[in-house]
């Protein structure tokens, strides 16, 4: 189905002029609207895959109903196709409940989906129940497809992740591949921020020079959700802080000449803004192919928020200054324009 921006979330559904009289503005034929699709939608990731571009975010709900990931395509980030139930737990039979933040990245003509799952939990900590199983086991999970949008199996049947390395969280990976072929494996939630190499078949990892399997690299502020990309040689390292259940939640970044950093946090570049929407964060970015156009994909919740799980998914464009640095993105509700991937 092609999905069209009327959110059925949307409190007030009077049409006046175009635009709606809560200040959310309608998909039009040239801009692509904010949200871009119907639906409780978060942490987007964004990604290229021939012709189209691609969207897979988390189904935002309760943890005990975040049991599947839906996909959406677009050739011009104006209309989107839903790609429904694209990992499940009829898949993944480990899954009980906490889908989320999916990663995914093109190898070899597959697909890789890497998912957290089941918000596993440690002894130690206020959020660990003794007495209720369903998230002592979990983590970092992968799925794989011949296509962008499916169907996909679970790869490994276990977790690819489940222990707590450097106290990270095992939520929230990002998989970046480098020049040199190489896949660098970004992942951490509880303000820790791990970094591994995946191994030729995603199967696991190729330790560091010290034995070490991840590596330490939390910078200043960092809470989850890392994503990186690299632009004229610099490489971008990109983060959400603040409490992604309010306002504060934000996307800052860094930037280094290598993979691994190291790096120093630098500012925020998204976040809230009381007239359009609040808790901006856990992003992706897309490249427009043959550009230099960047677009920062996004979650949001809607004003007012009537639920923790009110979020949704919003394309912005992301500009930078002279000396490389990330201009603040402005949220709106016009969202960004149409580009069909090859043209001018």
């Amino acid at each position: 189905m092609i999905c069209k921006l009327f959110p059925r979330f949307v409190s007030v559904l009077l049409l006046l002029g175009g635009t709606l009289v809560n200040g959310q503005n309608e998909k039009s034929g040239q801009m692509s609207g904010n949200p871009i699709f119907e639906g409780w939608y978060a942490d987007p990731e964004g990604a290229v895959f021939g012709d189209e571009y691609w969207i897979y975010p988390t189904f935002s709900d309760d943890y005990d109903k975040q049991l599947h990931f839906d996909a959406f395509s677009s050739q011009d980030l104006i209309e989107w196709k839903k790609h429904e139930n694209i990992l499940d737990t009829t898949k993944i039979k480990w899954l009980r409940q906490a889908l989320w933040a999916p990663s995914i990245i093109e190898k070899d003509k597959k697909y890789y989906l890497f998912f957290g799952a089941n918000d596993i939990q440690r002894p130690g900590r206020s959020s660990y129940d003794p007495n209720n199983d369903i998230n002592h086991y979990g983590g970092i999970g992968v799925a794989v497809a011949d296509t962008p949008g499916g169907p996909f199996e679970d790869y490994l049947g276990e977790p690819l992740i489940s222990d707590f390395y450097n106290d990270a969280q095992p939520i929230d990976q990002f998989v970046f591949k480098d020049l040199d072929g190489t896949h660098y494996f970004f992942y951490g939630g509880w303000s820790h921020c791990n970094l591994g190499r995946l191994n030729d078949d995603f199967t696991g990892f190729v330790p560091w020079e010290d034995g070490s399997i991840f590596k330490e690299i939390t910078p200043e502020g960092y809470v989850e959700g890392p994503f990186m990309f690299l632009r004229k040689g610099i490489y971008y390292f990109m983060w959400s802080e603040g409490n992604w259940t309010d306002g504060s939640y934000r996307v800052v970044y860094a930037m280094a000449d290598k993979a691994t950093g190291p790096y120093k946090r630098i500012g925020t570049v998204l976040e809230s803004d009381e007239s359009v929407a609040t808790g901006a964060g856990h992003h992706s970015v897309i490249n427009v192919p043959g550009t230099d156009e960047w677009i920062m994909v996004y979650h949001r919740r809607p004003i007012p928020n009537e639920d923790r799980d009110h979020r949704v998914t919003c394309l912005d464009k992301m500009e930078f200054n002279e000396d490389g640095a990330i201009k603040p993105v402005k949220i709106t509700f016009e969202g960004i324009e149409k580009r069909t991937i090859g043209s001018k």
